[in-house]
């Protein structure tokens, strides 16, 4: 198997609401928007975000692998990392605009250097926005950490 991820799908108790988050109130682009089942959004190339209505979600996993329901996250966070300090509070307050609320308001981290902020999506995601300064992408498109 390939070292690769293409879906990172999450059971999403209100489509309605992730949808006005993301789409409204983040002006994300969706690539593909069905109603009432499932919403897609570009987030790399070749990665896609899945917000699963998180009934359809249970169903389409069938009782197995021991889940016996799927709404909400735990243990999970989606990192957003920006240019500088500055944007980690700017990116927060949109954030918050959209309808999220703050978990973590801006702040030192407690390891690594980052400056880190984390807020919850109406649907219970937890989003870490960071500025790591040893983080970047280089020009191929890997992720370099130092």
């Amino acid at each position: 198997m390939k070292q690769q991820v293409h879906f990172v799908t999450l059971a999403t108790a209100d489509l309605d609401a992730a949808r006005a988050f993301y789409r409204d109130g983040l002006g994300w682009e969706p690539h593909l928007d069905v109603p009432g089942e499932i919403l897609f959004f570009q987030i790399a190339p070749g990665l896609l975000l899945g917000l699963f209505d998180a009934e359809k979600f249970d169903r389409d996993l069938g009782g197995h692998a021991g889940v016996t329901g799927t709404t909400g996250t735990a243990g999970v966070t989606l990192a957003h990392n920006v240019e500088d300090r500055a944007r980690v509070a700017s990116t927060v307050r949109a954030m918050v605009d959209a309808g999220a609320s703050v978990l973590k308001e801006p702040q030192e981290g407690e390891f690594g250097g980052v400056f880190h902020a984390h807020v919850k999506d109406p649907n219970g995601v937890v989003w870490e926005i960071a500025h790591n300064p040893g983080w970047r992408v280089d020009e191929d498109g890997n992720v370099v950490l130092a």
